[in-house]
């Protein structure tokens, strides 16, 4: 198996618990606020290897030696991943994890044509039937019975569908200037991750600062857990856009719809489960045809 699907693997299997942990135990938070301390705690969590790769000094010399181009890449980069985390929290705020997961991991259906017209990328017929092998589980996702089009209705007038797809389509661009900073430009992977974590904190703190909480104490611990998990999936996932194209790594990444349907369904006994289940398998077969 090629290492970067080996990465892309692992990395949906992570961000599958990721998107079910963020539902089950931290919906009393402000979202901006969860971002900030999820960001805070997955930099202290990945310090420690980046100093053991690179050393205080070299962090700092290889941080002052990148060009303009790769930096705007980052800070892109930085404010799409912000945008997309921020509208996924809201969909699953207004919706049940079942429900917004297959919705707002059709990524791939987005990142296909951007790299096509961006970045040259041929598509094969075998692609474009994923494509719609994709776009069909959103409507699968939001079918309940009775008329044909009453799935195209719920999901144009759903909070939760809406959001998870605006979540889709960030998460798509930000997923190819991922890859173009990492390798059309070569920033360094173990550089990446640091700056890009910090860099959403960033453009997240001014707004999460007002909406703080009086308190936070009681949900450190919870919070910590949760960017050990967040640095650990950044990690593998930037491998994986370091060493295959962003049309390969998106597909296999995002079935982590798979696994989070499946917490979602079995562990918090969410309605329609068996629809979301094949909506979700139906999505995971798409996002294949689409990286073959």
């Amino acid at each position: 198996m090629d290492p970067g699907i080996g990465f892309a693997l692992a990395g949906a299997l992570i961000w599958g618990v990721y998107l079910f942990a963020l539902k089950q135990y931290f919906t009393d938070l402000p979202p901006t606020v969860l971002i900030v301390y999820a960001n805070a705690f997955a930099l202290v969590w990945y310090t420690p290897l980046l100093v053991r790769s690179l050393g205080v000094e070299g962090t700092v010399q290889a941080i002052g030696v990148l060009e303009p181009p790769q930096i705007g890449v980052l800070t892109l980069t930085a404010v799409l991943v912000a945008g997309a985390v921020l509208a996924m929290l809201w969909a699953l705020a207004a919706g049940e994890v079942s429900y917004v997961a297959p919705i707002s991991k059709i990524v791939p259906v987005f990142v296909l044509p951007i790299e096509v017209l961006v970045l040259g990328q041929l598509l094969e017929p075998i692609q474009v039937v994923g494509i719609i092998v994709a776009t069909v589980a959103v409507y699968v996702a939001n079918y309940h019975g009775g008329s044909l089009i009453e799935p195209i209705r719920r999901a144009a007038t759903s909070r939760a569908a809406q959001l998870g797809l605006l979540s889709a389509m960030l998460f798509a661009v930000s997923d190819v200037t991922k890859r173009i900073g990492l390798q059309e430009l070569a920033v360094p992977s173990v550089l990446w991750v640091p700056l890009l974590l910090a860099g959403v904190l960033v453009v997240v703190l001014p707004v999460a600062v007002r909406a703080h909480p009086p308190t936070i104490w009681p949900a450190l611990p919870k919070l910590a857990v949760l960017g050990g998990v967040l640095a650990v999936g950044e990690y593998v996932t930037t491998l994986a856009f370091s060493l295959v194209p962003a049309s390969i790594a998106s597909p296999i990444i995002n079935t982590q719809a798979i696994v989070a349907v499946l917490l979602g369904g079995l562990l918090l006994g969410e309605q329609y489960f068996r629809t979301r289940l094949v909506a979700a398998l139906l999505a995971a077969i798409g996002v294949t045809m689409i990286a073959i």
